[in-house]
């Protein structure tokens, strides 16, 4: 795609691959399918989250830059918007940067604190929430997410309700690298 060759190689061309994206390619809601390649996506103009990291992992490719399809939970701790909170997302993780970025209109890629890596690989297939082969009834599921201070909670202590910072409106520890 001539449109990425003006960009520097980088995370400048990436950027202008997840802009492209979100002027050319409509976030529909109930429009993925497992079947459907990134040009597919491209060609019709419309998908889901998957359906645009996975095509964002593919352009950066096409231009030689390492990416990694992302699986991930966006809990929104300290940020409400006007779109349902907290949910599952497919996000695209450059590695030249190793920054998360999400593919939604709704992701702000300012907002990394409140993003919950939970798998990565190579494509959607990698990284899928569930395979089911055969019946399946869901019958709960749930998740809690809540902000900690990094200082005081390591990723390996057990999980411990009284070190929360519940009812705060701003994030305290914002993520920086």
């Amino acid at each position: 795609m001539a449109e990425f060759r003006s960009f520097p190689h980088g995370i400048e061309r990436v950027l202008g691959i997840i802009n492209w994206l979100h002027r050319n390619i409509e976030y529909r809601t109930l429009s993925g399918s497992p079947n459907l390649s990134a040009y597919d996506i491209i060609q019709r103009g419309y998908g889901v989250c998957r359906d645009l990291a996975h095509t964002a992992v593919a352009l950066c490719r096409t231009f030689n830059l390492p990416a990694r399809y992302v699986s991930g939970y966006v809990p929104d701790i300290g940020y409400r918007g006007p779109w349902h909170p907290e949910r599952f997302s497919c996000l695209l993780r450059s590695l030249s940067r190793r920054q998360m970025a999400g593919l939604r209109r709704t992701d702000s890629t300012s907002r990394g604190s409140g993003r919950i890596r939970i798998c990565s690989g190579y494509d959607a297939v990698n990284c899928a929430f569930t395979t089911v082969y055969g019946q399946a009834q869901l019958s709960n599921f749930e998740v809690w997410s809540y902000q900690v201070d990094p200082a005081e909670v390591s990723i390996a202590d057990p999980i411990d309700l009284s070190k929360r910072l519940c009812g705060t409106p701003e994030i305290r520890f914002p993520y920086t690298r």
